[in-house]
């Protein structure tokens, strides 16, 4: 590169951070939330305040069924401290604000800071954490997501509320942002297309390069965010297609970005993105059921009123309880109840639902099949009735169904003659392929399919070719060689699922019948 373009480069990128602007508007703290937001959040901060331990300076985790786990949460205890900020939003909880700056300094005890490592940057799930061997891989000794969870919080807190942090801990803050930064970059894991994390190292990369006046890092991460913008451009949906969890966790990317993106495009774009996210999340919403239609690329339940899902709850600040794809009664036991300790970034950043989306999350629309290309090998089909829904996924044979998957294929949701949700989803698979219709389900593979089936009364009629459960008929035709039914093990989402097995199947069609 010769001095004239090395000059022009420069002047470029000066330029761009110049016109940057950090954290472009704060919210008005005083502001009333919504009376459905205000039950969310007090909701959230009652269950947070219970698992609170003031010796630890951290939440403990809740008795949600899992087990063997360690006893205290280093993200959601950062998620806490920023509901204790919100709360003392009027000065008058100092307590509250004094539990936070205890809280954000533990939090920061358990960042990893030693840059030699892979995992630098991150953070412990809790204090009792061992330090990660050097063979340790990712998800299994350590989770580098932590790096985005925490810092976009640090994020949120540090624009919001910089009058209530000291500026010794707002220093430790900015450089714990700064070594999540840079060990995921020297990680080199990430891909644009992990939707959920891309959105929030997106904004948080942004974030960092404009207050350390960071030229080289402002242009890679607008490029990293226009890359993130053209994939999803490719089909209007991000590659995690159809995630109860996932889909909550990229909302709250996208409203950093529509919040706190440091130029009108990067603003633009996240409010683009939102908006066609909330539209397809209420394409597939059955308002009646209380659930989204699957197929799910990655989902841990079945039944969205039975278990906490940050989509839930962002629906749940615009729903009422009775109403919200969220259990109505929340306790320290709910499945995944931590998910809804995400509720103080929702209270903050709002949500923003375009009003077709929001009358199509309350009224069903006549019973229709949908069609979606989520990518060049992956369709997704799926019915919606009006008392039941169920959906496919045809991936060219590229997926397979494991054990301890979040891959669900073939889904089935309906409404049982109790009032409650029954289910079906495909557990285990060789590569399959699944089409939904409007009578059921057809699924090519080679091998052996469980499917589980979820009911409220163990049902007793389950042979190879018919299964009679509680307000549906499935009748199959299949040429697989066997057919067993045993009580589902290993099954934290239900206690009474049944798991069907077809040995040597090459097709199988579920056909569904609703029972008045």
């Amino acid at each position: 590169m010769n001095r004239l373009s090395t000059f022009v480069l420069a002047l470029t990128l000066t330029t761009s951070l110049a016109s940057a602007q950090l954290a472009p508007k704060h919210h008005p703290l005083t502001a009333p939330l919504s009376p459905n937001t205000r039950e969310l959040l007090d909701t959230s901060m009652q269950l947070m305040d219970a698992s609170y331990d003031a010796k630890a300076h951290l939440i403990a985790r809740p008795h949600d069924g899992h087990l063997g786990v360690t006893p205290y949460m280093v993200r959601e205890s950062s998620w806490y401290a920023l509901g204790l900020l919100l709360r003392d939003r009027s000065g008058k909880h100092p307590e509250d604000t004094a539990r936070a700056l205890e809280i954000l300094s533990t939090v920061l005890d358990n960042q990893y800071l030693d840059p030699k490592v892979k995992w630098y940057g991150t953070f412990k799930y809790s204090p009792e954490e061992p330090t990660p061997h050097p063979a340790t891989t990712a998800f299994r000794g350590y989770d580098p997501n932590w790096r985005h969870f925490i810092g976009t919080t640090f994020e949120i807190i540090l624009i919001e509320c910089p009058n209530k942090i000291p500026a010794a801990l707002q220093q430790r803050m900015y450089a714990s942002i700064d070594a999540a930064i840079t060990g995921e970059m020297h990680d080199g894991r990430l891909v644009p297309s992990y939707s959920n994390i891309a959105l929030m190292y997106g904004a948080l990369w942004n974030f960092a390069a404009v207050h350390d006046n960071n030229a080289d890092w402002l242009k890679q991460s607008s490029d990293w965010n226009d890359e993130v913008f053209r994939l999803f451009n490719l089909h209007g949906t991000f590659n995690e297609f159809n995630a109860p969890t996932y889909y909550g966790v990229d909302l709250y990317g996208l409203a950093l970005w529509r919040e706190y993106g440091s130029t009108p495009h990067m603003r633009e774009i996240g409010s683009t993105m939102e908006a066609a996210l909330w539209n397809e999340i209420a394409s597939f919403y059955h308002p009646a059921l209380r659930n989204m239609v699957g197929p799910y690329d990655r989902a841990y339940g079945m039944d969205m009123s039975n278990y906490v899902t940050p989509t839930g709850t962002w629906l749940r600040s615009v729903m009422s309880a009775q109403t919200a794809p969220l259990p109505e009664h929340l306790t320290l036991s709910t499945w995944q109840v931590a998910d809804l300790w995400f509720a103080p970034q929702i209270a903050l950043l709002g949500t923003h639902i375009p009003a077709e989306a929001m009358t199509r999350l309350h009224h069903l629309p006549a019973p229709h099949l949908l069609v979606r290309t989520i990518d060049a090998q992956r369709t997704a089909t799926s019915w919606l009735g009006n008392s039941a829904i169920w959906g496919g996924e045809f991936d060219s044979r590229t997926k397979d169904t494991g054990h301890a998957t979040q891959f669900h294929p073939a889904t089935a949701q309906w409404r049982m003659p109790s009032g409650q949700v029954g289910w079906i989803k495909v557990t285990r698979s060789p590569n399959i392929d699944a089409v939904a219709d409007a009578t059921g389900i057809t699924l090519a593979t080679d091998g052996d399919i469980t499917l589980r089936v979820y009911t409220d009364k163990q049902p007793s009629d389950l042979t190879q070719t018919k299964w009679t459960l509680p307000g549906l008929t499935t009748t199959i035709e299949t040429d697989a060689h066997g057919f067993s039914a045993k009580p589902a093990e290993h099954a934290p989402d239900c206690d009474s699922c049944t798991d069907l097995t077809y040995t040597g199947v090459k097709n199988l069609r579920l056909n569904f019948t609703l029972i008045p």
